[in-house]
């Protein structure tokens, strides 16, 4: 019988971890955790950097090769595999979403970087030469000072960690053409915070609007502005997205989605599903199956 526990959640940080951060070498961590090369999902925020090796990894069906001085990003329930070829060295930083939080004021601060707010197009950036040597030292400092045991290990982890995001952020390596959807407008950042937190209850851009005290037309004038699409499309694809993430763990049927992502039956998340993605969920399933790193 196949095993179909890698395309589960995976609900820790590591097996021998109890902490709320783990670091480590990327060669070391693939060893330790060969199940990560199918599809799975991480309760925690995620950021990788390639120093070496080749191949593609996918990030929620979006597929990326793999090149040295890559580094992306994944927030807590973004779906990824890899599909490495060849030598693969690097570091990982995984840490939970509580990790910042007795440290800084502002709960939300990780989302005003733009490769932590779960829009796959800015997840993945390609280091620009001028930093890479300055991100290399900083992940290597990360890992000196996540082998001491010292008193203020967690805070200087912290303070470390804050420094490399801010580095990246503010570096030429960033394209800036996607960025400008997610600060500039306070009700389409309002409204992507309140899609990510109802999109199972709530389905419609006049219940949104109602929520952010503006029109449904005053909604869909700004939601074309800063993203460039309706803001029934931003809400439909939230939905489908959270769909394809169910659909790689095997362990749920297309019913139990459909109950899932409160659709009234099965029938009508098909029809949906289908008219969004162009094939029925069970079709999607069995692509996601037979493609190289278990995903579309």
């Amino acid at each position: 019988m196949q095993h179909t526990f890698p395309r589960l959640d995976i609900g820790s940080l590591s097996d021998h971890k109890e902490e709320e951060l783990m670091i480590s070498r990327f060669s070391d961590y693939l060893t330790e955790h060969q199940n990560l090369f199918f599809p799975h999902r991480h309760s925690f925020y995620h950021a990788v950097l390639f120093t070496e090796g080749g191949g593609s990894h996918t990030i929620d069906f979006n597929h990326f090769p793999v090149n040295p001085y890559q580094m992306y990003f994944m927030a807590p329930g973004q779906v990824h595999s890899w599909n490495f070829e060849g030598k693969v060295e690097g570091y990982v930083v995984n840490f939970s979403g509580s990790f910042f939080q007795s440290f800084l004021l502002k709960p939300d601060y990780l989302e005003t970087f733009s490769f932590f707010n779960g829009v796959t197009v800015n997840s993945v950036i390609g280091l620009s030469e001028s930093i890479r040597g300055l991100i290399v030292s900083q992940f290597e400092e990360l890992l000196e000072v996540n082998a001491n045991a010292g008193q203020f290990r967690e805070d200087m982890i912290r303070v470390l960690l804050l420094r490399l995001f801010l580095t990246i952020e503010q570096s030429d390596s960033l394209d800036r053409k996607h960025q400008r959807f997610h600060h500039n407008n306070a009700v389409i950042r309002n409204f992507q915070k309140l899609i990510e937190k109802n999109f199972v209850d709530l389905k419609l851009p006049g219940e949104y609007a109602e929520l952010l005290h503006v029109t449904p037309n005053h909604l869909n004038a700004l939601s074309k502005e800063h993203l460039g699409k309706q803001a029934g499309e931003l809400i439909r694809n939230r939905i489908v997205l959270e769909a394809k993430r169910l659909l790689v763990n095997l362990s749920l049927s297309v019913s139990e989605i459909a109950y899932k992502l409160n659709f009234n039956d099965n029938s009508y998340f098909t029809k949906f599903f289908k008219k969004e993605v162009g094939m029925t969920p069970e079709a999607f399933r069995a692509k996601s199956a037979n493609e190289p790193g278990g995903t579309v």
